[in-house]
């Protein structure tokens, strides 16, 4: 799982937030990749010009395999949604341990 933290212009909100949400330009651009799972757009709930994004993936290597093959879509979605924020930072590359019966 990959997660982003962005701050957004206030007046960009619902454009934000369809572009950055499970059935917005980048999910779909994901859903393209190979062990895409989903994603999943958070507020968060004292600041809401402040948001999470979780793309979650099989595995880190789908992830980087996919940004490696789409580099020129993925700096075009990325130039075309940059009026939308303030900031933006790749908080980390998560994955859930195992449950252990």
């Amino acid at each position: 799982m990959v997660v982003w933290e962005f701050r957004i212009r206030a007046t960009k909100r619902r454009a934000f937030e369809r572009a950055y949400g499970p059935d917005g330009e980048w999910a779909t651009f994901f859903r393209k990749g190979k062990g895409f799972l989903g994603t999943e757009l958070i507020r968060d709930a004292h600041d809401a010009t402040r948001y999470l994004t979780l793309d979650s993936w099989k595995s880190r290597k789908d992830y980087e395999r996919f940004k490696s093959e789409n580099r020129e879509m993925y700096q075009l979605i990325d130039q075309r949604c940059e009026s939308l924020t303030t900031r933006e930072s790749e908080i980390g590359q998560f994955s859930r341990p195992l449950r252990r019966s």
